[in-house]
């Protein structure tokens, strides 16, 4: 398998929790009929940051892995890289819904720690 290949498993699997987790402020969004903003609705508020939280970071991530994978890094680093970086965002997600802070705290550290590994990938190979 290709690093661009590999790349492309992180950016499917993380444009699906994108849909999932927009899927979820959808529902409460019906059934609290809330069109727009949160409506005083704690869940939808809750639902809402979560969603909003995952598209702050993904979409970074994904244009680092594919930038990472066509600058030619090994498909073991990409897998590294996206495989922690998606189980961070996941961590983070259970956490911040279920209100358990250590879950949230350690999705959020990782997601962080992933992210400045790749962007130091991506200046090494940039000035190498």
């Amino acid at each position: 398998m290709t690093s661009l290949e590999v790349a492309a498993i992180y950016v499917a699997v993380n444009m699906l929790l994108l849909i999932y987790l927009a899927l979820r402020v959808v529902s409460v969004r019906q059934s609290a009929r809330v069109s727009v903003g949160t409506g005083g609705n704690e869940t939808l508020e809750l639902r809402t940051r979560v969603h909003g939280n995952a598209t702050e970071y993904i979409p970074a991530m994904l244009v680092g892995l594919v930038v990472a994978a066509l600058m030619g890094l090994p498909a073991w680093a990409i897998h590294v890289g996206g495989g922690l970086f998606t189980l961070g965002r996941v961590m983070h997600m259970i956490g911040m819904g279920g209100n358990i802070l250590p879950l949230r705290a350690g999705g959020i550290l990782l997601s962080w720690i992933t992210m400045i590994l790749v962007a130091g990938a991506l200046l090494f190979h940039a000035f190498a």
